[in-house]
């Protein structure tokens, strides 16, 4: 969306993992009162619905006429404004606000992970159907890369191998417990395959998408979900959590273009591997990673960089979409700006 290869509209709000204090409640909300801490998912689902009753929130149809899925300030999904704000309307509140715990306040940057990338994190290792004394290998060392880390180490991973070849996300995934492969180093599925005796990992995650670039800087669609196939053992499970997108215009790859992707389906079916992608239903998974965190078992905001006022965020998307050294996520918090503001003007 930032570099405009989506049909986002102008003008939109964007940000959808959204954490904050509830000053106002709507007449049909019942159990979410003024004063509340609350986490939102980013996908907005009714409850109701089919999918919602079977627990695929992300896949709500309710929310979003026409189309699986609604989201906060995200293409595609819905008329919704996003959470980088200072106020947020947040629908059917009763099922999609995540009440915090009492220390919620001093825990926030820990909590508003709990919005997406750590649920999202956690759904891409049940994707790859990862169990206790697994080897993982992971595709990205971005943030839902490093929260796959987290992840699977809470899951009892025997060995987790992180691929990237950004220094300073690789260091992370090193201090995380990984071991961290560079691609620029040389071929990331041989490297991968050494580390493993020659197997194999037994599961794997694409953390990157349809936007992967190689050590050259050029972007490769089908790149990481290749080298996931080689990289994962005969019968190993596949998480596919990066983004892939129905179309993509801006594209240079005429594949792309259209959503596809040169796939080496011929391995994949010969290794008798499994695959299971899409984006995460959060509330699946978002209040016993609550419960990790408020227990002292999970501290996924180890991977924040920065934290800055709203009004910085142009800066921080720029920082970010740039891959500059040392901005591996960023939290925005609308309330130091208004804070800031008030100093100014008392000043």
């Amino acid at each position: 969306m930032y570099e405009g290869r989506t049909d986002v509209e102008k003008g939109k709000v964007l940000g959808h993992e959204n954490l904050g204090k509830v000053i106002e409640v709507g007449d049909a909300v019942d159990s979410i009162k003024v004063g509340d801490y609350v986490c939102l998912p980013f996908n907005i689902a009714c409850g109701f619905c089919e999918n919602c009753e079977r627990g695929f929130t992300g896949f709500c149809l309710t929310t979003n006429p026409g189309k699986a899925g609604a989201a906060y300030g995200f293409a595609g999904m819905g008329p919704y404004n996003g959470g980088q704000a200072e106020y947020l309307r947040v629908p059917y509140a009763d099922f999609n606000c995540l009440k915090l715990p009492e220390d919620a306040e001093e825990k926030q940057n820990d909590s508003v992970m709990l919005a997406d990338i750590f649920p999202t994190g956690w759904h891409a290792t049940r994707l790859a159907g990862i169990k206790p004394g697994d080897s993982i290998v992971i595709f990205g060392a971005g943030p839902v890369g490093l929260m796959s880390t987290i992840s699977a180490t809470i899951q009892g991973a025997s060995k987790i191998i992180v691929v990237d070849q950004h220094p300073d996300r690789l260091k992370l995934a090193k201090q995380l417990g990984a071991i961290a492969v560079d691609q620029s180093k040389g071929d990331p599925a041989e490297q991968v395959m050494e580390l493993t005796g020659g197997k194999g990992a037994d599961c794997g995650v694409e953390a990157v998408g349809y936007q992967c670039h190689d050590h050259h800087g050029h972007e490769v669609p089908n790149m990481t979900m290749n080298n996931l196939v080689k990289s994962v053992k005969a019968t190993g499970g596949l998480g596919i959590i990066g983004v892939f997108v129905p179309e993509d215009p801006g594209a240079k790859d005429k594949l792309a273009k259209k959503g596809q992707i040169a796939f080496d389906l011929g391995a994949f079916w010969f290794k008798g591997q499994k695959m299971g992608t899409g984006q995460a239903n959060v509330k699946a998974y978002n209040r016993k990673l609550r419960d990790l965190i408020a227990a002292g078992k999970a501290k996924p905001s180890a991977i924040i960089s920065h934290e800055l006022p709203l009004d910085e965020a142009p800066k921080a998307y720029k920082n970010f979409d740039d891959r500059t050294d040392g901005w591996t996520k960023v939290v925005l918090k609308p309330a130091a700006a208004r804070h800031s503001r008030r100093k100014s003007a008392n000043a």
